[in-house]
């Protein structure tokens, strides 16, 4: 079965220029042609365009209809004048054997019209960066469900412990994977606040988690009581938004399997181990991927879903 896709934010290369230094004038290129020190700034008025990726066997592709392979060249470490350090990476898209376009992903948020000072090119992490991006993930304090009911914060989490799961109960966790990030742009939090979804508290997680959802009636449209949906696709602006500002410790929790375990009550997806995410993890724990989970072809495909309404539909549908 196919990966979900992951949808990122990206600025196109051409809208990035070196305002000083070797390159001075020129776009931002390949790993190969970037110098060390060189400052590169965003164009005014430059917006991040969403594109959707998938992975196949043949490596990472556009989900889109061009389907056009994607490379990941390399990572930056980019220095603000501020002093603050931010990483990002170069993403270049491929049409029968010729560049198409190269993209900057900032892991992170990045701003037009300030000067960045390029201090590193790392060529063999990118593939792990972007695994981190595309990993779906809880923040610090959110609450889970043990199997005895009780619920505990998932920094508190700790390998063996038994989490209660939708359809196999309770299950041994395997792995708490703990990250951190500028919670900006594309890796900001969707705060699902107490009560938007029948949650007693707020459920913070990042923007690509699938929460599960069994619609009573099929207010989606989509030929099954049984959905998952990115946490993204619920933001409304009034009960469900994004936080922005700062920084987020993101969780993951990974189990044999992939299951659905609940999160301040919410049922919401565990870690899937996919071709995507599998290098984020340490050697041996990805070893398999969580193929026969029956789960992952539950997610609503983005042109089903009416945004500014998904929340109330689904609030509707499983409504008790």
């Amino acid at each position: 079965m196919q990966d979900p896709p992951v949808i990122v934010d990206v600025y196109a290369a051409h809208d990035v220029t070196a305002s000083e230094g070797v390159t001075k004038g020129e776009p931002l290129s390949f790993a190969d042609e970037l110098v060390l020190d060189d400052v590169f700034r965003i164009a005014p008025g430059a917006a991040t365009t969403q594109v959707p990726l998938i992975t196949t066997p043949q490596g990472l592709h556009r989900a889109d209809a061009s389907q056009n392979p994607v490379h990941l060249d390399c990572c930056l470490t980019l220095i603000a004048p501020d002093g603050s350090t931010h990483e990002a990476l170069i993403l270049v898209e491929v049409e029968e054997a010729s560049v198409a376009a190269l993209f900057l992903l900032p892991l992170g948020e990045l701003l037009p019209q300030i000067d960045y000072r390029l201090v590193g090119v790392e060529r063999h992490t990118a593939t792990k960066r972007f695994a981190e991006a595309a990993s779906g993930s809880f923040a610090k304090g959110t609450r889970i469900t043990m199997h005895d009911g009780t619920m505990t914060p998932v920094e508190a989490l700790t390998p063996g412990d038994l989490v209660l799961t939708r359809d196999a109960g309770k299950q041994p966790l395997r792995w708490l994977r703990r990250s951190t990030l500028r919670a900006t742009g594309s890796f900001a939090p969707v705060v699902i606040s107490a009560g938007a979804l029948h949650n007693e508290a707020d459920l913070v997680l990042r923007p690509d988690h699938r929460l599960f959802v069994y619609q009573r009636q099929d207010r989606l449209g989509v030929g099954r009581a049984e959905v998952l949906i990115k946490a993204r696709h619920l933001v409304d602006g009034q009960g469900i938004t994004r936080r922005r500002g700062g920084f987020v410790d993101y969780f993951q929790l990974i189990f044999v399997q992939h299951h659905i375990i609940y999160a301040e009550g919410i049922a919401a997806e565990s870690h899937l181990i996919d071709s995507r995410t599998r290098a984020a993890l340490p050697e041996g724990l990805g070893a398999q991927d969580h193929q026969g989970s029956r789960h992952v072809g539950y997610e609503v495909k983005d042109n089903l879903i009416p945004f500014q309404q998904a929340a109330a539909l689904l609030r509707k549908a499983s409504s008790r």
